[in-house]
């Protein structure tokens, strides 16, 4: 995606790097540290191979996330955030924050 078409808006912008559910639970998973492929679809139950693998070359291509690859036998590849991937701590923590003040009974449905 090239600089001139991000929206001028940060919350837009957030919303476009951080599309569906997934995207914030991988940044989360990241943030302890690095992980390897399998690990992080172990500790995200329930997606898919095809999602993760779509996610984590979005973040890529974004620079929010590294991949580095090892000459091994079996090959190991690990993704671990950059820098600019570090700074979505405060937005994951102020989310979380959020979510867990509030009660169940206020949440409609």
């Amino acid at each position: 995606m090239a600089d001139h078409c991000l929206p001028e808006c940060g919350v837009e912008r957030c919303l476009l790097l951080l599309d569906g559910p997934w995207a914030t639970l991988i940044v989360r998973e990241l943030l302890v540290g690095p992980r390897r492929f399998n690990e992080l679809k172990t500790a995200l139950d329930g997606i898919s191979a095809h999602t993760l693998t779509h996610r984590l070359k979005r973040f890529e291509q974004h620079g929010i996330v590294t991949r580095t690859a090892f000459a091994e036998t079996p090959p190991r590849v690990v993704y671990e955030l950059t820098a600019l991937g570090m700074t979505l701590s405060g937005v994951l923590n102020a989310m979380n924050a959020w979510g867990v003040s509030v009660e169940d009974e206020q949440l409609a449905g």
